[in-house]
């Protein structure tokens, strides 16, 4: 495939002068290093978008590759950002939309989009995760921060937050889910192996842990429910343990 060199002889004002470069590209766009935010009204590609360390990429509507997108500053876009690879970010990913990809994102900080976000494997971000919509991951969703979703939240594997899980819908991991503070579903909550939270949980439905259908015997660790406090939900399935109520006791 060819490639398209985006250099510092290309920008003016931070912004690429001849667009056409850009907008259709039958091959790979890279561009160089230190050059900053690098924007165009759209990068489109066939093959993979590129930029180097210290540089970043913003479009006013969207960013396309049939292969990756990788940057070493900031990822942004002001309707949708799609790869059929992976999404990589030094900094963060943001989307006035969606942000789609076929293997993973990753961010060294946040990543936000107005509507969904979804990755085939696994979505990771050095801050917080946030949708106005759905967040659905082939494999773990990750996040240093909390993670929000306007609706669903969804992982094959784990769902893991240093802060709050919040989801408007339900909250569904093929194994565990833990957050550092407190778990918030506007359904239920589902996960086939145990729910961890630092703080309350509070679900509007029903709450179930340990349903995972590769293990044969599940143990009580893998069945667990525990919480500083189940606030409001009712638990199905799983071993309920309150650690405010443990405190009491101890006392």
């Amino acid at each position: 495939m060819e490639v398209v060199q985006i250099t510092a002889a290309d920008i003016e004002n931070g912004r690429i002068k001849d667009e056409s470069k850009v907008a259709d590209c039958k091959g790979h766009i890279e561009i160089e290093a230190g050059l900053g935010i690098v924007f165009a009204s759209q990068f489109r590609a066939a093959g993979h978008i590129w930029a180097d360390s210290g540089s970043g990429i913003e479009a006013g509507y969207s960013i396309r590759a049939g292969e990756g997108i990788k940057a070493g500053e900031d990822i942004h876009a002001g309707y949708i950002i799609k790869a059929g690879y992976g999404i990589e970010a030094g900094c963060g990913i943001k989307a006035g939309y969606g942000i789609r990809a076929g293997e993973s994102i990753h961010a060294g900080e946040g990543i936000e989009a107005g509507c969904g976000i979804k990755a085939g494997y696994s979505i990771r971000a050095g801050e917080s995760i946030h949708a106005g919509e759905d967040i659905h991951s082939g494999y773990i969703i990750k996040a240093g921060s909390g993670i929000k979703a306007g609706y669903g939240i969804r992982a094959d594997y784990s769902i893991e937050a240093g802060k709050d899980i919040h989801a408007g819908e339900g909250i569904e991991a093929g194994y565990s889910i833990r957050a550092g503070e407190g778990i918030h579903a506007g359904y239920g909550i589902k996960a086939g192996e145990d729910i961890e939270a630092g703080e309350d949980i509070h679900a509007a439905f029903r709450i179930f842990a340990g349903l995972a259908t590769s293990l044969k015997s599940p143990t009580k660790e893998q069945c667990r429910i525990r919480c500083k406090r189940l606030a409001k939900g009712e638990v199905c399935y799983g071993e309920l343990v309150e650690t405010s109520k443990l405190k009491e006791v101890a006392q």
